[in-house]
């Protein structure tokens, strides 16, 4: 579909022949693509045997999203910020105050994380170098600075064309972390990104519920967690709107109406730094209370509120603490220690069968079979 729109509007602007409309299409897709491949990286497809490339096709189209169980990743888009990247890009944000295991919550790209059956993306937008343009950010270390969110959206896109069975959620937030501005040009750059012609074909277009699975298939749906600051109240909204003012900050029980006429709300766990320890308690209690409190909200999605939003992080890191717990050594163990994701898997694999919600990961392919237990595979 994405080069078919691509190709009607070669048509519109050079009246060229179909051949080469085609071409230009084409060539348009690729070079987009190419562009965003710092976060998106290359859509080498998926194994014969996966069982998780295109899992969605198994569930009926009535089924609830808000009823299934989705693998999310948190702070998607940084697979690819290695020191090396920390390193390479200080002219644009001078010395990072943290070292880049501390920035870092995966290790597979985007497209990767699709393949693998990654059904929720965690992604934070700013400002790239110039204002002129938005790029991906997580807090102050800028993630590629010539990658657009333009671009990323347009890889969204063309990895839907090819699964058209798939339905994928997108978590957006605005970084302040970063230091640019927010102002009126910047609320509009990601309101056009919304809202322009290719996106009302992608995006879904409804407000203030999330829906069934039929009518998400091939496209994405929006979770916006930033606010309009300077864009009239009569701005067209997209998906759910989740309050930054109301999603409390490193907190194990967070509750969001996102629509007061139906009373639909949003139960959330994003205790995701560990501040209730002293500073060396070490790895294994730091895991310890972040898994207790990933798995407390998990069994409440499975036993209360059928019909509403559960989003429990399994993502986390203790900075504060001598050595740092990176979100790897949270997720992965530090090699004597397991971590929350070693933990969790067994944990999920004895509940299968429950309704789970959405389970935002760290690292989400390290452990093998996470994921299916995630789904219930």
């Amino acid at each position: 579909m994405l080069s078919l729109v691509l190709l009607s509007l070669c048509s519109v602007v050079l009246g060229a022949s179909s051949s080469n409309q085609q071409f230009l299409a084409n060539s348009a897709v690729a070079d987009i693509l190419s562009r965003g491949s710092p976060i998106l990286g290359f859509d080498n497809g998926c194994s014969s045997s996966s069982k998780t490339c295109d899992w969605m096709k198994n569930y009926p189209d009535s089924t609830l999203l808000v009823r299934m169980n989705l693998p999310g990743t948190h702070d998607s888009a940084t697979w690819n910020y290695t020191q090396a990247t920390q390193d390479s890009l200080l002219r644009y944000t001078g010395p990072e105050a943290d070292p880049a295991a501390i920035y870092q919550c995966q290790n597979k790209s985007i497209f990767d994380q699709l393949n693998g059956g990654i059904r929720v993306f965690d992604l934070r937008f700013a400002y790239n170098p110039g204002n002129d343009t938005l790029g991906f950010h997580h807090s102050q270390a800028l993630l590629a600075p010539t990658a657009t969110v333009d671009d990323v959206w347009f890889g969204f896109y063309s990895w839907l064309d090819e699964h058209p069975t798939e339905a994928v959620l997108i978590s957006l937030n605005y970084e302040s972390g970063t230091g640019t501005p927010r102002d009126l040009k910047l609320e509009q750059l990601i309101y056009n990104l919304m809202n322009n012609a290719v996106a009302q074909r992608y995006w879904v277009q409804t407000n203030g519920t999330l829906g069934t699975l039929g009518e998400a298939r091939g496209k994405l749906t929006f979770l916006q967690r930033y606010d309009y600051e300077f864009l009239p109240a009569s701005a067209t909204r997209l998906g759910i709107h989740l309050p930054p003012e109301q999603w409390l900050d490193n907190t194990p029980i967070i509750e969001i109406v996102y629509n007061q006429k139906e009373n639909l709300i949003a139960y959330i766990e994003d205790y995701y730094e560990i501040d209730g320890l002293p500073i060396g308690a070490g790895a294994a209690e730091n895991i310890q209370w972040k898994f207790n409190a990933t798995t407390a909200h998990i069994e409440n999605a499975t036993m209360y509120n059928r019909d509403s939003l559960y989003i429990s992080f399994a993502s986390s890191e203790h900075d504060a603490d001598v050595p740092a717990e990176t979100p790897e050594i949270m997720a992965l163990g530090n090699g004597t220690v397991p971590g929350v994701n070693q933990k969790l898997l067994p944990w999920l694999q004895e509940r299968k069968g429950k309704r789970f919600g959405v389970i935002m990961l760290d690292f989400f392919d390290v452990v093998p079979g996470l994921v299916e237990a995630v789904i219930g595979l």
